[in-house]
């Protein structure tokens, strides 16, 4: 049986994308896939959820600006890269796949010292730091759109194929009636399903809670806030009651309440999104901005704002978007993001158009998976060769 590497991490972003690729890679070809992540974090536990093995190195955050913590992390990185050596020796696999994230950056490295394959994936329209630098490690580098392509240069033009993003075998089963029966609401109930991530969005938070009252005249709002963003007063005592459903994170009921929702207020990291086009979910999206961040979520939302999926809620919102009435420009309030639920609340026109608005039509994880097998069948054929001559 051939054994197979995934890496990457930090985020569920990261991860699940690479979860749904190794769902189908195991279909086509008889394989053991492990997973190389972060020793420390939240992705051991998503891996081993999704029964997957799990081995853990060290690892450090590749930082765009000035920090302190650069100099430590740097150490981290170098004990990443010889942990991850030390795997790849002993495993064996016959490719390593990255799905990003600064976890892998030192098995991607460690592979290629190695003579191992890498392939990776960048699911935001512009590539980031890790993919920056993986890319001198990869045999193949999948993007999600044809423009991403003007990001890669020199030796790495030649390496990128346009694939899209993978998506989660068990969004194409996603039933609303499931959604519903575990939110316990009934079939003519209107659901707005916020999310602001893993980890929660503070800013997401605080405006939905500002404009709480106004929001459950229209919807039962199903609130993902986050488990490090939830405190102990909004906590739920037991199953959530009333048009108000917090809830610190959802797992596998997550496919079928986006099914559910009718409309999704969110970040706009490229998982999220991609998932919820995958359901013709109209969006809000509310995307991550400023000095902390390289603007990716901000090029996702405008993209599929271009495409008519969503509308992206940040200081620049038009006025067309909102209603006739009169705002404060420059501001990100609550009285601005419910005038913008409202006017989609009371428009299923608009809706309808934001629900039929297309993104892509390609299988990426098939597509991806497939592209795996092909390369090991053709190096395992390489290398039965080599033992012949």
């Amino acid at each position: 049986m051939v054994s197979i590497a995934f890496t990457g991490g930090g985020t569920g972003g990261h991860i699940y994308p690479g979860l749904a690729i190794a769902s189908y890679l195991k279909k086509l070809i008889d394989c053991r896939v492990f997973w190389i992540g972060s020793a420390t974090g939240m992705d051991r536990a998503i891996v081993e959820r999704a029964g997957l093995e799990f081995l853990g190195i060290p690892s450090g955050k590749l930082r765009r600006n000035f920090s302190l913590r650069n100099f430590t992390d740097t150490f981290r990185v170098a004990a990443g890269f010889f942990a991850a050596r030390k795997i790849l020796k002993r495993e064996k696999p016959a490719l390593l796949f990255s799905k990003g994230g600064f976890v892998s950056v030192p098995p991607c490295a460690a592979a290629a010292y190695l003579k191992i394959p890498v392939f990776e994936h960048e699911s935001d329209y512009s590539p980031g730091l890790a993919t920056r630098i993986n890319t001198r490690f990869t045999e193949k580098i999948f993007i999600p759109y044809k423009e991403s392509a003007a990001f890669y240069r020199g030796r790495s033009a030649g390496k990128t194929c346009v694939s899209g993003n993978p998506i989660r075998p068990e969004f194409a089963a996603a039933d609303p009636a499931k959604g519903r029966a575990f939110l316990g609401v009934g079939s003519d109930e209107r659901i707005l399903l916020v999310l602001g991530g893993s980890l929660g969005s503070r800013e997401i938070n605080d405006l939905v809670r500002a404009c709480l009252p106004e929001l459950t005249r229209y919807y039962t709002v199903v609130h993902q806030r986050g488990e490090l963003n939830t405190p102990d007063d909004s906590a739920p005592a037991g199953p959530p009651v009333g048009r108000y459903k917090p809830y610190a994170y959802l797992r596998d009921e997550l496919p079928h309440i986006i099914a559910a929702a009718e409309l999704v207020l969110c970040r706009s990291g490229a998982g999220t999104i991609w998932e919820c086009a995958s359901l013709h979910k109209p969006m809000v999206l509310i995307p991550l901005r400023g000095s902390g961040t390289r603007g990716d979520q901000v090029e996702n939302a405008r993209l599929f704002g271009e495409a008519g999926a969503a509308i992206s809620f940040t200081e620049d919102t038009k006025e067309s978007d909102l209603s006739s009435a009169k705002l404060s420009p420059g501001m990100l309030s609550a009285a601005m993001l419910l005038r913008l639920i409202v006017s989609l609340a009371e428009d299923p026109q608009r809706r309808k158009l934001m629900e039929e608005a297309k993104i892509a039509d390609v299988n990426a994880a098939g597509f991806i998976a497939e592209e795996i097998a092909r390369r090991i069948e053709k190096g395992m054929r390489g290398k039965e060769l080599k033992e012949k001559k």
